[in-house]
């Protein structure tokens, strides 16, 4: 007696999406959160996720952003409330760093409509910017903008129960079995028999799935005062942005956003993790404290790169998310084992991606062909 045909493991971004896609495809389906849906505890908090097409970290990503983008806003008119901003991104750095080499690569290959930008174009357009080298460049993506994480996971979850997908709450899933017709799913309050186990847990994936190429890391999120002319900080004309150094150190950020937030008249910016710069930390037992440490680099970049904000952040949290050793995600079947499906190790650029993700989980349930090569995301790609 199966409890489900399937049974979604953590319900952040990928796993609402994936319990979202399967529950609107008629399959039934239960969904397990530790805590409740658009929590701050794993990868999907902070008020804001940059969102774009042009994907600098793999051009084979840019078929599913498509898609995702296209889901976002299927979501966004079945929830009835904004979930995303399109205001429009730059990507900043000089032509042979790897933020512009990489999305030059990716619109190239998918002839995305983006503009060049020299530096003065850069200076006139956004005056934020005005301390950038002359050889450093700008891409402005138009379609390019922010979700807010927090309100899209909450309502895909929700929209999956009126679907008629069954969800658990504040519960912590203890272990994962795969017996001979399915897997048995373990929590404090009962097991769940199922046919098919899809595990989307963030942080806690390599705890639940044996032998996986994957860790997790703690990375701060600030968010800064401007010290005067606030409205120069507004995200109009501080959209979201990467900018890569001459040092090579990457910062991001948006500005002041323009609908009520835990983070009011706050500017959010924040380092990338280049060169495993974040800790690998136990997602069990990791200091959620905070401390100059987190801030000092990005503050010293800053008086150059953003400059105005006051040095020290009025609002600090910390995040986890998952990394893999070539940054790309594991999406599939390990081992192409017929009872599991996982997808993790989003390395800090994967909630773009969370309704494209959640669909491809689907198609994988359900022994549909993908939509597009996701090939380089396989997790038995490392041997």
């Amino acid at each position: 007696m199966f409890d489900a045909d399937v049974a979604v493991v953590g319900l952040g971004a990928w796993g609402s999406c994936a319990l979202w896609t399967l529950a609107r495809r008629g399959v039934r389906a239960v969904g397990i959160e530790r805590f409740t849906p658009g929590h701050s505890m794993g990868s999907s908090g902070g008020t804001s996720r940059m969102f774009r097409t042009a994907c600098l970290e793999h051009p084979g990503l840019v078929p599913l952003a498509r898609r995702s983008l296209e889901l976002w806003h299927e979501l966004q008119s079945s929830a009835g409330q904004p979930l995303i901003d399109s205001s429009g991104g730059l990507l900043i750095g000089p032509r042979d760093g790897h933020i512009i080499a990489g999305t030059l690569a990716a619109s190239r290959v998918h002839d995305l409509p983006v503009q060049m930008w020299d530096s003065g174009d850069l200076r006139n357009r956004m005056p934020v910017h005005a301390g950038l080298p002359d050889h450093h460049i700008g891409v402005w993506e138009q379609g390019a903008g922010l979700i807010r994480p927090e309100r899209a996971i909450a309502a895909a979850v929700r929209i999956a129960e009126a679907a008629g997908a069954r969800v658990f709450t504040d519960t912590k899933v203890t272990g994962v079995e795969l017996v001979t017709d399915g897997a048995v799913v373990s929590t404090p309050v009962r097991d769940l028999r199922v046919r098919q186990v899809v595990v989307t847990a963030g942080g806690w994936l390599g705890s639940l799935v044996d032998e996986l190429p994957v860790e997790t890391v703690r990375m701060p999120m600030t968010w800064f005062e401007p010290m005067a002319d606030r409205e120069r900080f507004v995200l109009d004309r501080l959209p979201v942005f990467m900018r890569q150094l001459d040092d090579g150190v990457c910062v991001w950020g948006h500005g002041i956003l323009p609908w009520n937030n835990a983070h009011a008249g706050l500017v959010k910016l924040g380092l990338e993790d280049s060169d495993g710069r974040f800790p690998v930390i136990d997602p069990e037992a990791f200091d959620r404290s905070v401390s100059p440490e987190d801030w000092d680099l990005l503050v010293g970049r800053l008086r150059t790169a953003v400059p105005g904000v006051r040095e020290v952040p009025a609002r600090v949290s910390v995040c986890m998310y998952t990394r893999t050793p070539d940054n790309q995600f594991l999406l599939g079947r390990p081992r192409r084992d017929p009872r599991l499906v996982i997808a993790g190790g989003c390395n800090n650029h994967g909630f773009k991606h969370a309704t494209g993700v959640g669909e491809a989980v689907a198609d994988l349930v359900m022994g549909r062909p993908p939509s597009y090569d996701l090939a380089f995301c396989d997790p038995d790609r490392f041997g």
